[in-house]
């Protein structure tokens, strides 16, 4: 019986590299000149450090657009409360998203199965399995969850026929 594994992984080390890039950006950028910047990953969290409001916006925005030149999905990045650090400075703690969680995961087999469709969705983990007898009914139910406009990256991964 053919079936797909609905997903939502980052790689870590694409993650590693666009924090790379932006550490390369920070230090030619003029208006980052000579301010305390700091934006380092730890497990799955990135903390990011600036001297004001304005430079944290912006090392958010840098964040964003060096995950998508690395094709990474900017929604994979949970933007924390920001906090008041010593001084001026700001902080903020941006959580990387794995796995999808039971609420969306629920949220996605319901939608499968309110489209009557001819397959079988099943939760196992933080991932949801989907199950059919052609293979067309699980590209339709793809391109279904496609459309659903969730706040996560989702793959499809081990496709079998």
């Amino acid at each position: 019986m053919p079936s797909f594994d609905i997903v939502s992984k980052t790689d870590i080390a694409e993650v590693d590299n666009a924090i790379n890039g932006v550490k390369r950006e920070v230090e030619n950028r003029y208006d980052f000149k000579g301010s305390k910047i700091e934006i380092e990953r730890k497990d799955e969290e990135i903390n990011l450090l600036a001297d004001s409001d304005y430079k944290l916006k912006a090392l958010q925005d840098m964040l964003k657009t060096h995950f998508v030149k690395r094709k990474l999905e900017p929604t994979a990045l949970d933007f924390q409360k920001e906090e008041a650090a010593a001084g001026q400075s700001m902080r903020q703690v941006v959580k990387i998203k794995q796995g999808i969680d039971q609420d969306t995961a629920k949220k996605i087999v319901k939608h499968i199965k309110d489209t009557k469709m001819k397959v079988q969705a099943s939760i196992k983990g933080d991932e949801v399995r989907v199950e059919g007898k052609k293979r067309d009914d699980l590209q339709e139910c793809m391109q279904g969850v496609r459309t659903m406009g969730l706040e996560l990256p989702i793959q499809y991964t081990n496709f079998r026929d």
